[in-house]
């Protein structure tokens, strides 16, 4: 089949995954023409752009601003606005170049790309979303942080839910399963790169440190302060500084760092707490501010017992998470480890029925974490069949 894929730009996560899905569509003979923007663009012609059922386009993406593990809504607006005329053009110019080409795609994957999307909804073609995101809306969450929902929530809430509206199935990778909530959805596990599926815990005593706050000067010095020694990825710098080693990127030396690290400091993004909860790594996560997702994850981590969580950073607080290990080693010595069949077994089915022209399915066949098993609403009963 024609697959055309979209990843977005920001952050490294959605590339790595998609790159896992994409490797296997190749294998399986399937010709897949990719858009990416941002960071994800070099990353995934690195890895995929010798294949030869692989064409891959650029495009313009929305991005973030940060600062102080926040995010700095008027930097981001002001980048975003500066550099639009130019990226819609670019985008433009790429719709009607596949136009002209006559390209036609049998459908759609998008890892919570717009382009993508608008391109699928345009042309009717069937739409998969396979992203993490859609875990805030399409499943139930309890617990008194979801009762305390303030602008943050319901600025996720909209975004993620104007994001990819009536896909033809909805792919959720998670490392927590709450209860589906919403037909056309199916929980996977975290879809893990080789390198972490091969990788072995060995635990050891550093602290893989993985966090926006690396460069600052009081941070470095509270980390100083402890009896401990930390590794820091992410800093943009090499040395050892005392109990502090910088480290440079390395897709092996990281992972052989998180599979040996006695707990994980990081952000609360999706991918690498997959990976830690995967590896079985007690984790301290520290959500951005005003990204209600990070919170979300890093909520999760808590209640399942895999670590702690905190907005400030602070010697105090590092020591008391870590005097928690062990417990959070018993906690995540319960979580069973799953590979990419799930996905895989999932993908399968469903280009499947596409190639039948199938109406969507309110729930897949194959194994999951999770799947939507009441009866569709009267209001959700509706035949997706694309023409």
């Amino acid at each position: 089949m024609n697959i055309l894929y979209g990843i977005v730009g920001e952050g490294l996560g959605h590339a790595t995954r998609s790159g896992v899905l994409i490797e296997y569509l190749l294998q399986q003979g399937h010709h897949v023409r990719i858009v990416a923007s941002g960071k994800a663009l070099p990353y995934t012609t690195k890895r995929l752009a010798s294949h030869p059922n692989v064409q891959i386009e650029e495009i313009f993406g929305l991005h973030f601003a940060f600062d102080d593990n926040k995010v700095n809504m008027p930097k981001t607006l002001w980048s975003n606005i500066s550099q639009a005329p130019q990226g819609l053009t670019k985008n433009i110019r790429l719709y009607y170049k596949m136009r002209d080409e006559g390209y036609r795609p049998d459908l759609v994957l998008s890892d919570f790309e717009s382009w993508t999307q608008l391109y699928a909804l345009n042309h009717r073609l069937p739409l998969i979303s396979f992203d993490n995101q859609q875990a805030l809306t399409r499943c139930k969450h309890e617990g008194d942080i979801f009762k305390q929902k303030g602008l943050s929530y319901h600025l996720t809430q909209m975004a993620v839910k104007g994001k990819m509206p009536n896909a033809y199935h909805y792919l959720v990778t998670s490392f927590f399963f709450p209860p589906v909530k919403q037909p056309r959805t199916t929980l996977l596990p975290p879809i893990l790169r080789p390198h972490v599926l091969d990788a072995k815990r060995e635990p050891q005593d550093h602290i893989l440190v993985y966090q926006s706050a690396a460069k600052n000067p009081s941070f470095l010095e509270a980390l100083q302060k402890l009896p401990y020694t930390f590794k820091i990825y992410g800093a943009g710098e090499e040395g050892v500084h005392g109990n502090i080693q910088f480290c440079g990127f390395s897709e092996t030396g990281f992972i052989d760092d998180l599979r040996t690290a006695k707990a994980v400091v990081a952000n609360s993004g999706f991918s690498l707490l997959g990976e830690a909860v995967h590896l079985r790594v007690p984790i301290l996560a520290v959500p951005i501010k005003s990204q209600y997702e990070q919170v979300l994850n890093a909520h999760y981590v808590k209640e399942l017992g895999y670590g702690d969580w905190t907005y400030e950073l602070t010697p105090e607080h590092i020591e008391a998470f870590l005097r928690k290990t062990p417990q959070y080693d018993w906690a995540l010595s319960r979580y069973r480890p799953q590979g990419n069949n799930m996905l895989y077994s999932c993908i399968d089915e469903l280009l499947h029925n596409i190639s039948l022209n199938e109406p969507a399915p309110s729930r897949l066949h194959s194994p999951a974490m999770g799947k939507y098993y009441a009866p569709p609403l009267p209001e959700e009963n509706i035949s997706l069949i694309y023409t």
